[in-house]
């Protein structure tokens, strides 16, 4: 039996990957981002193999994310965003179309796109899940990202 388990596996060589970050909360979505390239380096993905894109907040990732799929240059995408709940529950809205909306994308291109769209209830929780006591996590994205890229370069897929 063939038994494809990307976390075993070395990582895939020769990939791009594209970084589509929201400005909304930037200081948060900043800390992902450099947790993800530093993660991605460490592994061997040269600095010119990341292109960082920004975009205004959470809910235009999909679309940017969309369109860097559809370029054919990225072993995979991975979507940055961070929002805070204030006084309404818009912040839950907006996060759960963006998450539906880099799955639709992961679904319809077949490239991986990698959810880095976090939901919190306040600035503790968002620092603590940006470079604080429960990790950071931008580096689990990007570790997920190499694996999905390794097991889509296994299955011969570009």
């Amino acid at each position: 039996m063939r038994v494809h388990d990307p976390g075993r596996e070395a990582p895939p060589t020769g990939h791009r990957f594209c970084l589509v970050a929201s400005r909304f909360n930037q200081a948060y979505v900043e800390r992902m981002v450099t947790a993800a390239a530093e993660v991605l380096r460490r592994r061997g993905v040269p600095d010119d193999a990341l292109e960082l894109v920004w975009v205004p907040g959470s809910f235009e990732l999909p679309l940017a994310c969309r369109w860097a799929a559809d370029t054919g240059r990225f072993a995979a995408v991975l979507a940055f965003g961070l929002l805070i709940r204030g006084q309404t529950e818009h912040f839950r809205l907006v996060a759960e179309a963006a998450t539906h909306g880099i799955e639709r994308v992961a679904l319809d291109t077949g490239v991986p796109v990698l959810n880095g769209i976090l939901a919190t209830h306040d600035a503790e929780q968002a620092a603590a899940r940006t470079g604080g006591e429960l990790g950071n996590r931008g580096a689990e994205v990007a570790l997920a990202a190499l694996q999905m890229a390794g097991l889509r370069a296994g299955f011969g897929t570009r």
